[in-house]
């Protein structure tokens, strides 16, 4: 897969704050994205142990999501554990799993945020600017803003505001389970983003792609082949 690392990652926490206020305006929220044309999707997550990242890159068929491909990578973690600036400690070994990935993915859904960031610079968009497909986060748990409850019934959304704008959305994956937080990547609009990850979701609350990614990268820190044991 093509990636395309443009910067640094041995940098302060001081300086990586400043560079995400560098890049926020180079994230690009659309076009739609038309899910009749998506082929493959992939997901990617990474799995820790002291101060090691396991990654691993999952890529499924879609719409019927099973396993074409799997890649793993294992890197120190070099950066420090900062909220906010996840995707310095973790991009860089996620990035050593997309470059062995051989599929044509059409999509990328990280387990992380986008644009629902303090400075509209989450892991999911970072990433997604070293990428040449939609990228789209959908985070477990929320890091800015605020919103309403949405109604209980799988595919209820209500918006995520941060500042006087919508940043995301909270996306019920299942009827009455907590909800995830969908947030553009990059080269996607919400309302793609969140019907890519309702067509990703099937009895559990996370979409496959995270899903699967989340297994494999234990598998991994486990010392298993990350393609062995899928579910």
């Amino acid at each position: 897969m093509k990636v395309e690392v443009f910067h640094p990652f041995q940098l302060s926490p001081g300086e990586a704050r400043r560079l995400q206020g560098e890049l926020a305006p180079q994230v690009t929220a659309g076009p739609p994205l038309d899910l009749s044309r998506v082929r493959y999707v992939a997901g990617a997550d990474v799995s820790t142990q002291g101060e090691r990242g396991y990654a691993t890159v999952v890529v499924l068929s879609f719409p019927g999501l099973s396993v074409v491909e799997v890649r793993g990578y294992e890197a120190p973690l070099d950066f420090p554990y900062v909220p906010g600036l996840l995707s310095f400690r973790e991009i860089p070994s996620i990035v050593g799993a997309l470059e062995q990935i051989e599929s044509e993915v059409d999509a990328v859904i990280l387990d992380a945020h986008g644009l629902a960031h303090p400075r509209g610079m989450g892991l999911a968009s970072h990433l997604g600017l070293f990428l040449d497909v939609p990228a789209v986060g959908c985070a477990k748990s929320r890091l800015v803003g605020e919103h309403e409850e949405p109604g209980p019934e799988k595919g209820s959304v209500a918006n995520l505001a941060y500042r006087g704008k919508v940043v995301g959305r909270v996306v019920r994956t299942r009827a009455r389970v907590s909800p995830v937080y969908v947030s553009v990547g990059n080269r996607i609009d919400l309302d793609s983003a969140v019907g890519l990850v309702l067509a990703c979701c099937t009895r559990y609350r996370l979409p496959e792609t995270t899903r699967q990614a989340h297994n494999a990268a234990n598998r991994l820190r486990r010392g298993e082949h990350p393609g062995t044991l899928l579910e």
